[in-house]
């Protein structure tokens, strides 16, 4: 306990809370305003050093320098391993204690992951950093991750974990403007599942709002900022907002018109820590205090919550109570810390298929291998990716395995000269200070590019006498001066534009053309014209034919191994949602000829997010899939190829056989759209949870304890599991369950636990799987409260979702949901069926429903009549150009039998209309049609 103390925040012996307020209570107004802002400044009369909120680390310590990588996160979804990610969560914080240590003004210690955004999407750019599509598994997975980043002392934090983002952030496409419609039960079934045990289990102190709005309010100010996650889930940490976005409420949103009304209300809403521009942010905060927008309090209440963290942290205690204040700096990229990301890049891996126990190779029966595919001799990082200490390519890792055997080795793809063709000089990188390219005749023996097509007319150039990427970095040359295709804009990507007569136009970026060399200047630049003339025109002469090399490379191999996949920073990352699912049509190319040179082909699919193997599935004997894995890449995939591992890999999302098996990219509702697994009723290329393994296993009967009569209850599964091969190998055990005699549609399946476990060859295990009862409930929109409906469900467990192995019945005894009572005032965001329509905001309070097309409806089921029929009663707006409201009884195309207009207004100007019904006591549903204009936000029927 410290005796001496100038102030009592210094005091350790005081309760947090107290020194927590008494810290903030001494900050001057001025003080207090500038510590709002993501670089908090120092104050140095308080001993308050300066401190920077948001290191990135999604799957490592990101963009300080060499730090330990993991796979993504989508691979480490992969994983189902919680135990796995708390201890990567560790090594990720001992690592950002370390850089911490180095800088602590710069390198804080509140770390912007992990990124718990569901996964209802698969073109989604970002889908790399989430962990899946079922709230369950990305719930379990974070939580741990956040557990190990925080680390198990009872008050000192190792670093803080900041949950990304707050909510419905599933697309690129304008994310900074759109907005997500979503209805209560897929808010609270789906979304809000996936976040809620990072905070309740997981412990996590820090979260981030989403750019995006839903039902038309911007995240930053949505309700259940302070509603759910401070109030429902206890979260005592600090809200952040995401980069620009506090601003973005004026310039992107358009919902407020001053800074100062943005900042006011995003504090209100319970932002504590502003990610934007200082100044302007600071000022606006001024006005609002000015003008009464916002007062001291408000700020006091923030800062609370952002110092009670930086306590937590240890930053105002003496370095001897904190037993994270003094990491050694060995730890960062220590070996134990390598050797756990071999370990998750490893249990990553996921065989999705194996056609007669093609896979594992024999390392002794084996003499030549042809390694192929424009993945076979890379490791790639993505943007959130630190800088790896080493790397390991799946060629590296494969002759690793096979020493003193022939490897042979193929990228599959061209090299290629380029010529100008208004001069037809050769294009070659001249080795000086600028590496611009330059034209010579002849060209340079060798001065070739080796062109990967990346699909969707990206492509990147590498020069071979120099190893270096074409570039037009500055956006006025091209050079080949980059190492590698990395940046928020991607400026080694180019597009050739072909033009006919072989010729074609070269595209940077961001479409600009480039001009050859003309004249006095013999260097490549971005042209300012969009007309493409004779300097505009290239044309190429193939030195090598790639897919040639690669199909002679096979025939003469005993077994042809080929990666493909995509790269991380092309074709789909943030800001950019993917065009398709499938893979570059070079690369199902370059599968299909290598197959046909060598049916021993296995193919190894390294990727960001789920593929249409449509093809390769039916083609190729076997298949594994893993994402870009970090530095131990290619021992992983070696290891498992070769037998040193059993895969024990699951898939985290639906891998669809195309694109047209799924809804619009911003068709949030994952029920009616039949989305993920939960909905989804076609056939899938492979189910969620899918994996195989070199082992087989045997479950016993599944035997339920029933102790779910109320939502704090629970069930019981327990089973046994038996591996029945002779390795040693991991088992995922998952149990589903489904409901039959719900009052709404329930999932086909849903997961609601599941363990990874290891089993010596004959060895049998005990398995107990214990399922809080709140998990089976739904969302019950008549009360708007959770409710474990008495009904029968069915659990089924087995190593994946289309491998169950066993399952048995329970009846739970516990709610029926009333019939509704549409007396009492009804949102009109409970519906239980709709068209055509969408949720947005009602600023009088709530959300309201609004037209898609030109006509839509929303309909309410079971209900009790007997509390009157007469008169529908309902709040509304008419929008720009009104419209009509129109009753019907049953069906949506059932007679009308009431009806009323709806006059012109603004958008949120409301009204109340009345609709006289027939004295006649209706029976069946009620359906209310939208016809202009009008929003509906509620109503009776009296």
């Amino acid at each position: 306990m410290t005796t001496h103390t100038e102030y009592p925040f210094q005091n350790t012996g005081l309760p947090l809370e107290e020194r927590v307020t008494d810290l903030v209570s001494r900050f001057t107004l001025d003080e207090k305003i500038d510590s709002m802002v993501q670089y908090q400044p120092e104050i140095t009369r308080l001993g308050v050093k300066p401190y920077k909120h948001g290191t990135e680390a999604a799957h490592g310590m990101a963009w300080l320098g060499e730090a330990t990588t993991f796979p993504q996160p989508i691979g480490l979804g992969c994983t189902w391993n919680p135990v796995l990610l708390k201890e990567v969560g560790s090594a990720i914080g001992d690592e950002a204690r370390v850089y911490y240590q180095k800088n602590p003004a710069i390198n804080g210690l509140t770390l912007w992951a992990p990124t718990v955004d569901m996964e209802r999407d698969p073109r989604w750019g970002r889908t790399e950093e989430a962990y899946g599509e079922d709230p369950k598994l990305t719930g379990e997975l974070t939580a741990a991750l956040v557990q190990g980043i925080q680390g198990d002392h009872p008050l000192y934090f190792k670093a803080v974990a900041t949950l990304k983002h707050f909510i419905g952030n599933n697309n690129e496409i304008n994310r900074g403007s759109c907005s997500a419609s979503i209805d209560p039960r897929n808010m609270k079934e789906y979304y809000q599942a996936a976040f809620k045990p990072a905070f309740v289990k997981g412990g996590a102190h820090s979260m981030m709002t989403s750019y995006n709005s839903v039902n038309g309010t911007p995240t930053i100010l949505h309700e259940d900022v302070n509603k759910v996650v401070k109030e429902e889930w206890g979260m005592n940490g600090f809200i952040v907002s995401d980069a620009g976005d506090l601003l973005g409420i004026v310039n992107d949103h358009h919902y407020y018109e001053s800074y100062k009304e943005a900042v006011a209300h995003s504090i209100k809403a319970g932002i504590d820590s502003i990610t934007d521009d200082k100044e302007k942010s600071c000022a606006a905060i001024r006005e609002a205090l000015d003008e009464g927008l916002l007062t001291e309090k408000h700020l006091d209440k923030a800062l609370m919550n952002t110092f009670r963290v930086r306590f937590r942290l240890g930053e105002f205690d003496p370095a001897e109570q904190n037993p994270y204040a003094d990491m050694p700096e060995s730890k960062l990229c220590a070996p134990e810390h390598g050797e756990l990301s071999l370990q998750a890049a490893r249990e990553s891996i996921v065989l999705l298929k194996n056609e007669n126990k093609a896979l594992p190779l024999s390392k002794e029966k084996l003499d030549h291998i042809a390694v192929i595919g424009p993945l076979a001799d890379v490791v790639y990082r993505d943007w959130y990716s630190g800088t790896l200490p080493y790397k390991v390519t799946p060629l590296e890792g494969i002759k690793s395995k096979l020493k003193g055997k022939t490897v042979t080795f193929s990228s599959g793809n061209d090299r290629i000269e380029l010529k100008s063709a208004a001069n037809g000089k050769a294009l070659r990188a001249v080795v000086n200070n600028e590496n611009r390219l330059r034209a010579s005749e002849p060209a340079a023996e060798g001065d070739h590019f080796e062109l990967t097509d990346w699909g969707w007319g990206s492509c990147t150039l590498e020069n071979q006498t120099t190893g270096k990427l074409l570039t037009s970095a500055d956006d006025a040359n091209v050079a080949a001066a980059a190492d590698e295709a990395f940046g928020w804009y991607v400026k080694e990507v180019f597009k050739l534009d072909e033009q006919g007569n072989g010729q074609f136009a070269i595209r940077t970026w961001n479409g600009k053309l480039v001009t050859a060399p003309n004249g006095g200047n013999d260097s490549l630049q971005v042209a300012e014209t969009a007309e493409i003339g004779g300097n505009e025109l290239f044309t190429k002469n193939v030195i090598v034919d790639g897919l040639a090399e690669a199909v002679a490379a096979a025939k003469v191999a005993e077994t042809a191994i080929v990666v493909v996949g995509n790269n991380p920073l092309i074709n789909g990352k943030e800001e950019i949602d993917r065009p398709s699912l499938e893979l570059a049509e070079s690369q199902n190319a370059l599968i299909s000829a290598v197959y046909e040179a060598n049916p021993n082909t296995v193919v190894v699919v390294i990727g960001s997010y789920p593929f249409t193997l449509n093809a390769v599935n039916e083609q190729i004997p076997a298949v594994i899939y893993l994402s870009h894995a970090g530095q131990e890449l290619g021992n992983a995939i070696a290891d498992v190829l070769f037998g040193d591992y059993s895969p024990a890999g699951r898939l985290n999302m639906t891998w669809y056989k195309s694109a047209e098996q799924l809804t619009d990219l911003m068709d949030y509702d994952i029920q009616k759209g039949k989305r993920t697994y939960l909905y989804f009723d076609g056939e899938p290329l492979y189910q969620f949870g899918h994996g195989l393994s070199y082992a087989s296993f045997a479950y016993s009967p599944l035997e339920l304890t029933n102790d779910a009569t109320s939502l704090d209850g629970r069930v019981t599964a327990r089973l046994q599991v038996t591996n029945t091969s002779r390795i040693t190998a991991d088992e995922v055990v998952q149990l589903y369950v489904r409901t039959a005699g719900s009052r709404v549609d329930r999932p086909l399946k849903k997961l609601v636990g599941f363990t990874r476990i290891t089993l010596q060859a004959g060895e049998t295990r005990d398995v107990e799987l214990i399922v809080p009862a709140e998990e089976l409930a739904l969302w019950d929109v008549t009360r708007d409260r959770f409710c474990l409906e008495t009904a029968a469900y069915t659990f089924s467990a087995g190593g994946s979702s289309d491998d169950i192995k066993a399952s048995a019945t329970i009846s739970i005894t516990c709610e029926t949901i009333p019939a509704r009572n549409l007396s009492l005032q009804t949102r009109a965001e409970n519906y239980d069926d709709y068209a055509n329509v969408y949720l947005d905001e009602s600023k009088e309070g709530g959300t309201a429903v609004r037209l898609l097309q030109a006509e839509g409806w929303i309909k309410f089921s079971d209900i009790d009549w007997s509390y009157g029929s007469a008169e529908f009663e309902a709040r509304v707006s008419g929008g720009g150009q009104g419209g009509e409201l129109r009753i019907r009884i049953g069906a949506k195309d059932s007679e009308v039998i009431g009806s009323c207009t709806v006059s012109a207004s603004g958008e949120q100007e409301w009204q109340t209309v009345s609709i006289q019904l027939p004295g006649v006591k209706p029976e069946g549903d009620l359906v209310i049609s939208l016809h202009g204009s009008v929003k509906l936000s509620g109503f009776r029927v009296r």
